[in-house]
């Protein structure tokens, strides 16, 4: 994942065409590499639970340095929720507990995905 363009690629190909809501960590290294893409929550058609604890957990086994989350809609609209802004508020918090940087959160839809770094909601 060497720029912005080559991550949503990724992410595109891997949670776009999917039926239910999958909630996902992509774990990077000190120099942004990625460690590993893993699929952490699975919902429904219009929703999943996360729980930051889960992602401390992880992101502590996996030793990454920096997260990128990410998730679909399956409704193939990427506009983020209210619901999306706070689980990714609490999760930047917790992150910053154990001096981990949360780098983007990417909703994906069928045709485009939005990044919260872009549009200013992640500082």
């Amino acid at each position: 994942m060497t720029n912005p363009d080559l991550t949503r690629d990724y992410l595109m190909r891997q949670l776009a065409d999917r039926s239910y809501e999958v909630f996902a960590l992509l774990l990077l290294d000190t120099q942004h590499r990625v460690i590993q893409f893993v699929e952490l929550f699975r919902g429904t058609i219009d929703s999943a639970s996360v729980y930051p604890r889960e992602v401390i957990s992880l992101v502590l086994e996996k030793k990454a340095a920096a997260v990128i989350v990410c998730h679909n809609h399956p409704s193939g609209i990427a506009e983020p929720s209210q619901a999306d802004r706070r689980i990714t508020e609490r999760i930047k918090n917790a992150l910053a507990t154990i001096d981990v940087s949360l780098l983007d959160h990417m909703v994906v839809g069928d045709q485009e995905i939005v990044s919260f770094a872009e549009r200013g909601w992640i500082v």
